[in-house]
């Protein structure tokens, strides 16, 4: 699954650490999301998604 979690990191400048903490999860999960090596519970996607007011849609893109 493809995602954009670190282009939206980037573009509200913040680090995989302060993200990790505003998600309350460790700041390698947010690495090994970034990395494709790790896909995010439902939850923790919509999470993303709502903090970055973007859609899960737009924020992961599920590969057929």
């Amino acid at each position: 699954m493809k995602n954009l979690v670190k282009v939206e990191r980037a573009r509200h400048n913040l680090t995989q650490a302060a993200l990790a903490k505003e998600l309350n999860v460790s700041r390698q999960t947010i690495h090994a999301i970034e990395k494709n090596k790790f896909n995010p519970s439902v939850t923790l996607a919509i999470k993303m998604a709502r903090f970055f007011k973007v859609t899960v849609e737009y924020l992961f893109d599920i590969e057929e």
